[in-house]
């Protein structure tokens, strides 16, 4: 009874579907086999139905590329082939020209978010079954046939294809380009702060917002029936699921209770722990001891090392983009070391798994009882790099109690002075924050100036006075662009004392009891994740 049964070392490992080829389909039991089958035979029939290829005779002096399926269970069990194009082996200047592709910016997703949480927004969700498929082709792109679908008697031929198939360099350039024609049609104008954003008005100027990333969107406004009726008019023009009440979008979770929207990544945080193999690891106080500066690897860089590093770096990476600006300034000075990072950089990166293994349920909260409008903080670390003795700068964006938008990031150059680095940071803050109100206008929102916070008075008289010094006139010309939005009343700058600048967070590595403080302050809660 308590024999170990036989393993099949013949059968495909089960746990990495993904990694599966369609030889990995043909081992597998037959009754499983009938099922993958069917599910290649349903991508098939997607793909004719909205005639994406054409089978022809095989052109002569022409590259043909190739193809794979991928394979995927998703989460109510369904088993998901898709065909994809091997678009490395496309050929610049032959098979595709421009590849660029607009999607829109996390932190307008986090503004929109709060926002709505503000005004107590209808928000509403949708994505587009197989997107890229309506995008139409204007290169001349051949393909061969699937394998295992090779059609009888053909085998020559090979698929001519029209539209944009998953994989093709121009796929996600294409969808958008018939989106962008799409939306225009049902009434909607893209943003120029933001290509991801569209705005419809209706005849009494009640806006609808949609916020498009690829084939996922969500639609926006303060009148529930409008916002409904142009998402079904949408629908009516592509095949998509409803997905009603948003609960998740780019991978973050959205909870709304009343008028507080709460937006997390614990799901994706806990497949990262475990892929690190960190998920039972002991805890740590903050992202990185206190005072610590990491130092490059001057020792030859090692290739295992450094695949690991940069997967557990680019993962944290995609954390901190989304809901965790906690991480922010030590995933960015760790990650200048991915080119050849030494052991200790992975320890360390792995430190910061440490800290999200104690916080991670932790959510960025909007609250949109609050009432509070958009301020911003800055500040700056003068030359805290003892490598290249460049400062650090940091700063963050606040709507509804909660941060929306955050940098840290090194200086682009050596600063003289305190003054000067601290002058630096808030001028790169100042562009940020005329940018969001750039944005709000095109929403429909005329902002009074913005306030932004510093801790340095001599960069805050520097900002507000246009005073050429022996000590500053050296200063590059783009960073005394903040006097004019000063002027022009689209900022304003305040002194906040340095013991209570919650920027501090994002320039060095704070003790615990500043670090614990000031994340506080950034709209950061521990709530149940069960």
């Amino acid at each position: 009874m308590k024999a170990v049964p036989p393993v099949d070392d013949d059968l495909p490992d089960t746990s990495n579907v993904r990694e599966w080829t369609y030889r990995d389909i043909t081992r597998l039991p037959p009754a499983e086999q009938k099922e993958w089958k069917a599910a290649c035979q349903e991508e098939l029939e997607a793909l004719r139905r909205r005639k994406v290829f054409e089978l022809v005779d095989r052109p002569k002096g022409r590259k043909v590329i190739k193809n794979r399926w991928v394979f995927d269970v998703k989460s109510d069990g369904r088993k998901k082939a898709r065909l994809v194009a091997k678009g490395f082996s496309q050929v610049e200047g032959v098979d595709y020209d421009q590849i660029f592709s607009p999607v829109v910016r996390f932190e307008t997703v986090r503004l929109i978010l709060a926002l709505s949480a503000l005004e107590n927004w209808h928000i509403t969700g949708l994505d587009v079954r197989n997107a890229y498929l309506y995008g139409k082709l204007e290169e001349e792109i051949y393909m061969e046939q699937p394998e295992g679908f090779v059609a009888k008697g053909q085998e020559r031929k090979v698929l001519r294809l029209l539209r944009a198939l998953y994989g093709l360099k121009q796929a996600g350039l294409a969808w958008w380009r018939t989106l962008n024609e799409s939306m225009k049609e049902l009434g909607f104008k893209r943003l120029v702060s933001d290509a991801g954003l569209f705005i419809l008005r209706d005849k009494n100027g009640l806006p609808v917002i949609v916020i498009v990333y690829v084939d996922d969107a969500l639609f926006c406004g303060p009148n529930k029936a409008l916002v409904e009726k142009m998402k079904a008019k949408f629908m009516e023009k592509w095949e998509c699921r409803d997905l009603g009440e948003p609960k998740e979008f780019l991978r973050m979770r959205i909870q709304r209770s009343g008028s507080t929207i709460r937006i997390d990544q614990c799901a994706y945080l806990e497949k990262v722990l475990q892929r690190c193999g960190m998920q039972n690891a002991k805890s740590a106080p903050t992202p990185l001891p206190a005072g610590y500066h990491p130092m490059p690897n001057t020792g030859t860089a090692d290739s295992t090392l450094r695949s690991r590093f940069q997967t557990v770096i680019g993962s944290l990476l995609y954390i901190m983009l989304g809901t965790r600006p906690d991480i922010a300034f030590a995933v960015t000075k760790l990650s200048q070391f991915a080119a050849n990072p030494s052991q200790e950089h992975l320890n360390k990166a792995l430190y910061i798994c440490r800290y999200l293994i104690g916080t991670r349920s932790y959510s960025l909260v909007y609250n949109g009882a609050s009432g509070l409008g958009i301020s911003a903080c800055t500040d700056s670390d003068w030359g805290s790099d003892p490598s290249t003795r460049r400062s650090q700068t940091g700063y963050f964006l606040k709507l509804a109690g909660g941060v929306f938008s955050w940098q840290s990031r090194a200086q682009k150059t050596v600063a003289h002075s305190s003054t000067e680095a601290e002058y630096m940071a808030i001028s790169d803050c100042s562009r940020q924050v005329v940018w969001i109100r750039n944005l709000m206008s095109e929403i429909g929102y005329q902002l009074g100036p913005i306030p932004i916070a510093g801790d340095n008075q001599g960069s805050l008289f520097m900002g507000s006075n246009p005073v050429t010094e022996s000590r500053s006139k050296h200063i590059d010309i783009r960073y005394h662009a903040i006097r004019e939005y000063i002027e022009n009343k689209q900022i304003e700058v305040f002194f906040v004392d340095g013991s209570n600048n919650p920027a501090d967070l994002f320039t060095k590595n704070l003790g615990h009891v500043k670090f614990t403080k000031f994340r506080g302050e950034l709209g950061l809660e521990f709530y149940d994740s069960a």
